[in-house]
């Protein structure tokens, strides 16, 4: 099973991590990436899109 999980910055300066493991919002969020940023998500590797880091983990 896959998770995505999600680090973000709160205005605050606080960090919190949101994972997500319904498959039906990973797959939207997956469009919000290039083709690029995919394959480094499915290797498990982090990806950074706008201030958020992203990445892809098999559970």
């Amino acid at each position: 099973m896959s998770v995505l999980i999600r680090k973000y910055k709160l205005p605050t300066g606080m960090v919190k991590e949101e994972r997500i493991d319904d498959p039906d919002r990973i797959e939207r969020y997956m469009r919000f990436f290039s083709k690029e940023e995919l394959q480094k998500l499915e290797s498990g590797q982090k990806v950074f899109l706008e201030k958020d880091e992203w990445q892809l983990v098999e559970e």
